[in-house]
């Protein structure tokens, strides 16, 4: 064989490589998302977190109490590191707002591992978020989801401002402000003395519901009692969350 021709055939194959490189990477990335937690251990034993979602919801209320108290349960956040390499049992997962005052994990004194936070300005679900809710529970086997607004939330501020004065946002923000204008306008109907406030708790009640109307994960394992939805309002002022 002529040098030219080995020449074109060693291109050929080199390319030939690299498609079938690709198609490789291609499937592996195709794999069922269940191998996300093909590393759990296998075990007989029921998994931490397989309680019942009132006893979850317990745990975070008892934590919140103490974090308002500012007594918190003493932590080692190094112990049960090397063994949460492995896999995770949170205890609940939490949409809650982005706010750099609200800290989930802080507001119901709970270490690593023991809760699922999913965030974004406003607490609202979007598919992203519902995605990742989904997968802790059809994945995780956490038995509680709870949607977290807070006081004086900046994000439904903005959508009062663009529902009652027409104000108009830059960038990406009017997206963000639309899909919290619902519990707006469905506050804005009663006429509370508070608009704010009114409009926070609708904006968690409308958000319970999408969770509970989702399907088929959430309402499956709702049918089926592996689950509980719940809502709540943290206070900036005192560290306290009150459940709606």
């Amino acid at each position: 064989m002529c040098e030219q021709c080995c020449r074109a055939s060693s291109r050929t194959l080199s390319r030939r490589s690299v498609m079938a490189g690709g198609a490789t990477l291609l499937a592996a990335s195709a794999l069922p998302f269940a191998f996300a937690r093909a590393d759990q251990p296998v075990s007989s034993e029921p998994a931490p977190n397989a309680i019942p979602a009132a006893e979850a919801l317990d745990r975070l209320m008892h934590g919140n109490v103490r974090y308002a108290a500012n007594d918190p349960e003493e932590k080692d956040f190094s112990a049960g590191r090397a063994a949460r390499v492995k896999a995770q049992y949170p205890i609940a997962a939490i949409l809650s707002c982005s706010d750099s005052r609200v800290a989930p994990e802080l507001a119901f004194d709970q270490g690593p591992g023991d809760v699922f936070v999913v965030r974004v300005a406003g607490n609202f679900v979007n598919p992203d978020g519902l995605a990742s809710l989904e997968y802790a529970v059809h994945f995780l086997g956490v038995p509680l989801l709870m949607v977290l607004g807070h006081s004086d939330c900046g994000a439904v501020g903005a959508a009062i401002k663009v529902v009652t004065e027409r104000a108009e946002l830059p960038g990406h923000l009017p997206e963000l402000v639309k899909a919290i204008e619902p519990a707006v306008i469905a506050a804005h109907g009663r006429h509370p003395g508070d608009l704010l406030a009114a409009a926070i708790e609708e904006n968690v009640r409308l958000n319970v519901m999408r969770l509970i109307d989702d399907a088929p994960i959430l309402s499956d394992a709702l049918a089926t009692k592996k689950i509980a939805v719940s809502g709540g309002v943290y206070d900036l002022a005192t560290g306290k969350v009150s459940l709606i």
